[in-house]
């Protein structure tokens, strides 16, 4: 099977509204935040090299090598979500005729449900720096296209809600709670503030129309 990466957006949406469990809303997370960070490249892209901005150009060059890393990092995330959630889908089809087959069964479940957690867990960490990268690009990026800087940072806030929601729902199945608890302590950590930074960088952007 091809990776998502190199499918047509029309074939992704297909699948993404087929029966099949993937890909689903963790890949969706991690697409959100990949079209943050290149609309942020795209920003950066049409301010470098233009004379009225030559004063912000060294830090526009320094974004764009952000978000290009980034945007790779969201795409090996799309890849990770789906493998993760196949390997989860496996461990629950294992067999249980046993005591010792559900013993095995529920350890392979709960195993890859730690898994399940940290893949959305890195994706909102992801999405949280996407949104201060839009921030960057709201305040420096040429004017003609600073709404993209306002798409951007709406995007990452997407990506993020969207991937704190797979967070939850992991760990509301997992035994062990202490390792639960820990990522659910980071993940209110990201989101401490969060709706208040988009709005401000959405205002910024407004303001600049």
């Amino acid at each position: 099977m091809s990776e998502i990466k190199d499918k047509t957006i029309q074939c992704f949406l297909d699948e993404l509204a087929s029966k099949s469990a993937t890909p689903g809303g963790g890949s969706v997370s991690a697409l959100m935040g990949a079209q943050a960070a290149a609309l942020v490249g795209m920003v950066c892209n049409l301010t470098i090299g233009k004379p009225q901005y030559a004063e912000v150009e060294p830090e526009m060059r320094l974004l764009l090598e952000t978000t290009e890393v980034l945007r790779e990092q969201f795409m090996g995330l799309i890849k990770a979500d789906i493998e993760v959630f196949n390997r989860l889908m496996a461990a629950y089809g294992l067999g249980k005729e046993t005591d010792e087959d559900k013993a095995a069964r529920s350890k392979a479940i709960q195993l890859v449900l730690k898994e399940a957690t940290l893949v959305p867990l890195e994706c909102a960490h992801a999405c949280a720096k996407a949104i201060e990268l839009s921030r960057i690009a709201a305040n420096l990026g040429n004017l003609g296209v600073i709404s993209d800087a306002g798409a951007a940072v709406m995007a990452a806030h997407g990506g993020l809600k969207s991937a704190a929601l797979n967070v939850y729902i992991n760990t509301g199945t997992l035994k062990d709670r202490a390792f639960a608890d820990a990522k659910l302590v980071e993940l209110e950590a990201i989101l401490s503030n969060v709706d208040e930074s988009v709005e401000e960088v959405y205002q910024l952007v407004r303001t600049k129309l």
